[in-house]
């Protein structure tokens, strides 16, 4: 396999140059900074796998975010945060797990704990109270 082509942030004018170093002193969250340090070494005329090695990062991170840069500009360098994974068991089922069973097992064990068998003492302690 051969090497990719070389990537680089398009020419950047003098107030984005500033405002990239503006971004780099100041900025509160590590992504944005990060993400400016990239453009800014890519500005410069370094390579992407250079850029990853000093930044321990990957060569596909850092190509996204200059591609992301080169696309929609300042706003590549904001994080979009999302919610995550969405939740596999509904709120409800996990507030009320026994309300709905999803098998017949659970059904009995349902039956079983609203209806005990007669003759099965049950001891002060098993109970919650």
């Amino acid at each position: 396999m051969g090497r990719r082509p070389e990537v680089f942030v398009r020419a950047l004018s003098m107030s984005e140059g500033q405002r990239l170093q503006r971004i780099t002193r100041t900025a509160k969250d590590p992504v944005k900074l990060r993400r400016a340090i990239v453009v800014l070494m890519s500005a410069q005329g370094q390579p992407a796998a250079d850029i990853a090695y000093l930044l321990k990062a990957t060569d596909d991170y850092v190509r996204d975010v200059i591609h992301a840069f080169n696309d929609r500009g300042f706003d590549a360098l904001n994080p979009k945060w999302r919610g995550g994974t969405p939740n596999k068991i509904s709120r409800d089922r996990r507030l009320h797990p026994m309300a709905q069973p999803a098998s017949p097992t659970e059904n009995r064990i349902r039956d079983r704990l609203q209806d005990p068998p007669p003759g099965l003492p049950l001891q002060s302690r098993m109970t919650r109270h």
